[in-house]
């Protein structure tokens, strides 16, 4: 015979019905279900006020916290997220802070339960982080050591055109400089967004970007002529390793907020699109705390540039020492009476020959080295891991013999 299952509540019912029952005396009654007077007594009084629903067991939580969260501030808290539904209870508490000083805020994870209790925060997923990799190598220094471009991966619009938000930042500050959408990657378009953001923060010692158009391409240097006129305009040339975007980490970070407060839905049109930009570049740039910046604002720890933009420049200067050689608008240039290709990019620029070596000369533009040119193989060997283009290749190997004409 299995044995009988009871709990609480069926004790005191029956505990109830033996005494409306008369089936013994209140002192009788105790000893029978193992329970003091006291006891027997306050479940008669709680079923003679409120019935049945008077034996449940009440909570023995305290009706009143001395340290419980005002329901103001909890209102507040609630607010703040529904006008940044992104941002984390860290971030807000700092917002909250700038905008009431004097106010005494809840610590961040008593908002984080605020958030929770109200539905507003989703459990996220963690993801296994790797050992071993490597993150970002440049030294951003002070604000301007270092900017930062890149375009972020395009979206459609709602009218069926796509959008390619180039983004410029300052590595330092984090300070967004530049977010504008383009109907593509064009190094027209680049180069136009790009004068505004000079003629406005000044110019940085640096660009650092990726590999791809229209920053970078596979002939001498890498070269474009976007980043000719870099060159020009006295900014060196910084590239992440290909295959790498870790070491551009935080401005690949910033996208991934970009894309998730402004193209998620995203806009009708372009126009409407870069209103969206607009406003979110404002809001990060002036109002949102940054954790690496010890909650401070990237506005805040930015600075305009020193080295001002003066538009066009000429040809650039090279020492006395050097040979003075002018590229064709198609690429070539003559070395010692040989024709040589060197880039599209450098058309019609001044490029400078140091003899570093008997028959072997240094070409450079500028500061920069674009590779070594040898008279006996009559090869011009680029510098810096890269290699010729096809068409520079055939032009250099029909040249030098190496292969049939």
């Amino acid at each position: 015979m299995p044995w009988k299952e009871t709990c609480p509540m069926s004790e005191r019912l029956n505990f109830i019905s033996d005494w409306l029952s008369k089936r013994g005396s209140i002192k009788g009654l105790c000893d029978t279900y193992g329970i003091s007077r006291e006891t027997g007594h306050k479940w008669i009084r709680r079923f003679k006020a409120n019935g049945k629903s008077g034996l449940e067991a009440n909570s023995r939580a305290p009706l009143n916290h001395p340290n419980a969260t005002d329901s103001k501030m909890a209102e507040l808290v609630i607010a703040a997220r529904r006008a940044h539904p992104t941002w984390g209870p860290v971030k807000l508490r700092l917002w909250l802070g700038d905008r009431h000083p004097a106010m005494a805020l809840p610590a961040a994870s008593t908002m984080g339960d605020i958030l929770t209790r109200a539905g507003l925060v989703k459990p996220r997923r963690r993801c296994r982080r790797l050992r071993g990799g490597q993150g970002e190598v440049a030294d951003y220094g002070v604000p301007n050591s270092v900017w930062c471009i890149d375009y972020k991966g395009q979206f459609r619009l709602g009218d069926g055109c796509m959008c390619y938000p180039l983004t410029v930042t300052d590595g330092f500050s984090r300070m967004i400089l530049c977010c504008d959408g383009h109907a593509g990657p064009r190094s027209r378009d680049t180069r136009r967004s790009l004068e505004e953001a000079f003629k406005e923060y000044g110019l940085p010692d640096a660009i650092r970007s990726d590999n791809g158009i229209p920053f970078a391409s596979t002939g001498a240097a890498r070269l474009t002529m976007l980043s000719v006129w870099w060159v020009k305009l006295g900014i060196n040339l910084q590239r992440i390793t290909p295959g790498k975007p870790q070491e551009n980490g935080r401005h690949e970070r910033m996208h991934r907020t970009l894309k998730a407060e402004t193209a998620r839905p995203p806009a009708a049109t372009m126009k409407r699109q870069q209103h969206r930009f607009d406003d979110w570049v404002r809001e990060f740039n002036f109002e949102r705390p940054h954790a690496a910046l010890g909650g401070a604002t990237p506005a805040s720890k930015f600075e305009v540039s020193s080295r001002r933009y003066i538009g066009e420049v000429g040809d650039l200067e090279y020492p006395g020492h050097f040979e003075r050689r002018r590229v064709r608008s198609d690429g070539l240039m003559r070395i010692r009476g040989v024709k040589v290709y060197l880039s599209q990019a450098l058309g019609n620029e001044l490029v400078g020959l140091l003899e570093v070596e008997d028959g072997r000369w240094l070409v450079k533009f500028g500061t920069l080295e674009l590779g070594t040119y040898d008279e006996r193989s009559r090869e011009l060997k680029p510098i810096g891991g890269t290699r010729a283009s096809s068409k520079g290749k055939r032009y250099n190997e029909k040249v030098s013999g190496m292969c049939p004409v």
